[in-house]
């Protein structure tokens, strides 16, 4: 990436000061809560000693062990709400109506489509997206982020499947090709949800009008919901697994952005600091 005293108003460090903290009207770097306040001073100090991405390196390693925690603490409430036949009561009769719909044709259409968010389409993907924000952007924040994001995804998904051991539908109401790992959560519904919500973040940043925005985190949202359904159309996961790995990636999106915010906030100190 090209160094500070070589970069447009539009890329590096000045681009993320003088673009990315501001979303609609919105200053990203103003924290109105005392949480907020005390989050920048602390990183503020951290960023003294580790430098700016240092700090959003370490900020986002911290995060990550919350997100991992909370998926820990998740098997508990979702245990106990899966023997009270409480929410776990939609999944049979989901799986019912979804084998209701299905064709030779939609069958094939599906799978091809949730392959898009597999362990190999979904990579590709994002390491293309993240290479050409990079590059027009010309920062390495992109990449931090959407390595951390997709990353923290991922080892959720790993961490947490056998921590769960849930089992899957019956293969007998499955469509090939059939999976055998455990069903909670679901790797698909949870890497889609935390990829393309990042993704719509790192665009909508630099977006100038509502209606971009809107539609931007429309079409992240329509991906994401599609792709945890189509896990459930297939017969690969329960309702239940797809609705929790959602929550899961909504949490950790919340704490990749707030990371983020905290970045740009140290960034637009330093930034009033050398221009005065």
């Amino acid at each position: 990436m090209t160094t500070e005293g070589k970069e447009s108003p539009e890329t590096g460090v000045r681009g993320e000061v003088s673009q990315d903290r501001f979303v609609g009207g919105q200053d990203l770097t103003r924290w109105k809560s005392p949480v907020g306040r005390f989050l920048a001073s602390l990183v503020q100090r951290i960023t003294s000693l580790l430098g700016p991405y240092g700090a959003l390196i370490f900020t986002l390693a911290v995060g990550l062990v919350v997100a991992v925690s909370l998926a820990a603490v998740f098997d508990e409430v979702y245990e106990s709400v899966i023997e009270a036949d409480g929410v776990a009561g939609l999944d049979h009769p989901v799986l019912d109506a979804a084998k209701s719909v299905r064709s030779p044709a939609l069958d094939v259409i599906v799978t091809a489509y949730t392959n898009v968010g597999g362990g190999i389409g979904m990579p590709i993907i994002a390491v293309g997206i993240m290479i050409a924000l990079a590059w027009k952007r010309r920062s390495w924040t992109p990449v931090i982020l959407m390595v951390v994001a997709g990353g923290g995804s991922l080892l959720m998904t790993v961490v947490g499947k056998p921590l769960f051991g849930r089992t899957r539908p019956d293969l007998a109401d499955a469509i090939p090709p059939y999976e055998h790992s455990a069903s909670f959560p679901s790797g698909h519904s949870l890497n889609s949800i935390v990829v393309a919500g990042i993704v719509a973040y790192l665009i909508i940043l630099r977006l100038k009008t509502n209606k971009a925005r809107v539609i931007t985190v429309l079409t992240a949202g329509v991906f994401a919901a599609t792709m945890g359904l189509s896990r459930v159309y297939l017969g690969h996961h329960w309702l239940t697994d797809v609705l929790a790995a959602w929550a899961l990636g909504i949490a950790w999106l919340a704490l990749v952005i707030t990371a983020h915010r905290l970045y740009l906030t140290v960034r637009a100190q330093r930034s009033k600091t050398v221009s005065s």
